[in-house]
């Protein structure tokens, strides 16, 4: 792993905090749209896993998503955050987690930058999340397990537009010196 400073392991760790503690603050919000669409969730985790899309573009460290879903997953456990997967909630961290690193990898190997994967990694992260919770608590299927997954890709989808403007206005200030030559930004004085 390339050698982290404390500037970089403290927005990690902020980012695995506010991943967990905007989820309960917009669960409310997020339940009653789900209510209503009579699905088990998908708003509020996609909320949270964009802070882990935001910390994994702006530090472009190995695995740096799995890390902080192994985090996320612990803290959840010692805070008692667990929702209805219980002792299988760290699952439901680290496998999205793993996912948006495998679409960074990707993006990076294809494109030579990264933040051509914030979308698709938010996306991709919020069904990883659907699909985890329903295979270990829900047992959905058929058009409800669809309009789940719809539901989680779309609020995915909106998560990775806000995610790409806060990497975007957050690269100056956080992004590292090995970031700035894999994520071209539009200046200013181009546009």
């Amino acid at each position: 792993m390339k050698k982290t400073d404390l500037r970089s392991l403290i927005f990690m760790a902020l980012c695995c905090d506010l991943g967990l503690f905007t989820k309960k603050l917009i669960s409310p919000a997020a339940n009653f749209i789900t209510e209503f669409l009579h699905i088990p969730g998908g708003i509020a985790t996609s909320f949270s896993l964009m802070f882990l899309v935001i910390a994994a573009a702006l530090m472009p460290f190995p695995f740096c998503a799995t890390i902080m879903g192994i985090v996320q997953s612990l803290l959840a456990l010692c805070f008692g955050m667990t929702g209805s997967m219980g002792a299988l909630a760290p699952i439901g961290y680290i496998l999205p987690g793993f996912m948006i690193d495998m679409v960074f990898f990707f993006s990076e190997k294809i494109y030579g930058r990264r933040n051509n994967g914030i979308l698709i990694s938010s996306i991709i992260a919020s069904i990883t999340a659907c699909l985890t919770a329903n295979f270990i608590v829900f047992r959905l299927s058929g058009i409800v397990l669809l309009v789940y997954a719809l539901v989680a890709a779309t609020s995915g989808s909106i998560c990775g537009l806000l995610g790409e403007k806060l990497v975007e206005r957050l690269h100056p200030v956080i992004g590292s010196d090995k970031a700035t030559a894999k994520i071209p930004y539009k200046n200013k004085e181009t546009t």
